[in-house]
């Protein structure tokens, strides 16, 4: 966050404002007690919240914003300004990227886990990106209902950042994402995380600096502890926008299943 536009956030008043204020000043408080230089981007993920909220963040500064569904994500997109950097945060099928890709302002999909997915994001991107940046997900929990590929297999994970290096010249690999288990409050999963971030910027030194390659990984209920172990992408939804309501329509509905069983609190 730039000084302006900290300020600018921190003088609003509505409730999902200061609800934001507050995670800002836990992510600082836990930078300045582990020495850390470079603030964490704050996702706020929106999904079945209506934009009139978005739009109160907006108002005050606020930029990024996380969506799981599809359609849900295109009317929202509709909506509101075209600034807004969306990240797409749910599990991608392959027929839905290029309802995707036809929002034009997608900052970054951070759930690519397979070839298969890879390979039609860049088919698909078409005219509208040239750069599209991408997250490779990481299942650093080993829970068989999650996406992402496991960390411990550092040989499908080399294979598929080869194939989008090699093969995918509309895609740009910023970094990697993971789920951590739903109620543990541990930092394991973001040390497997980490550890797979040292491996690949050694095996691809010359294609990713150490320095910027990025990690997606906290939480409402963990993401102070995502900061401590070097997050730079913090997906905060419920602390920010409060609880959800139940899901409806036939169109998030046919997403949900595959979404939710890999993202509880996200």
């Amino acid at each position: 966050l730039t000084c302006s536009l900290r300020s600018r956030i921190m003088s609003q008043t509505s409730d999902c404002v200061k609800a934001l204020q507050r995670v800002i000043k836990s992510v600082e408080e836990v930078m300045s007690k582990n020495k850390l230089t470079k603030m964490p981007r704050i996702v706020a993920v929106s999904k079945l919240k209506p934009a009139s909220m978005i739009k109160e963040l907006y108002d005050a500064g606020h930029r990024h914003f996380g969506e799981n569904y599809v359609q849900e994500l295109r009317q929202k997109s509709a909506e509101l300004p075209a600034d807004i950097q969306w990240h797409f945060i749910g599990h991608v099928q392959t027929n839905k990227c290029k309802d995707i890709l036809k929002i034009p302002n997608i900052a970054m999909i951070e759930t690519v886990d397979s070839i298969k997915l890879a390979s039609e994001l860049n088919k698909r991107c078409g005219d509208h990106y040239s750069a599209l940046k991408i997250l490779i997900q990481i299942n650093t929990t080993a829970e068989p209902q999650k996406s992402g590929i496991h960390s411990a297999d550092t040989e499908e994970i080399f294979a598929l950042i080869q194939y989008v290096i090699d093969k995918c010249d509309k895609l740009q690999i910023a970094g990697l994402m993971t789920i951590g288990r739903f109620g543990d409050t541990s930092s394991i999963y973001f040390e497997r995380l980490a550890e797979v971030k040292k491996l690949v910027c050694a095996k691809f030194s010359k294609q990713f600096d150490e320095k910027t390659f990025e990690l997606s990984m906290g939480m409402s209920s963990d993401f102070a502890l995502a900061t401590q172990f070097g997050a730079t992408n913090l997906r905060i939804g419920s602390t920010i926008f409060g609880q959800r309501p139940p899901k409806q329509g036939p169109n998030v509905a046919a997403e949900q299943k595959s979404n939710d069983t890999q993202a509880e609190d996200q």
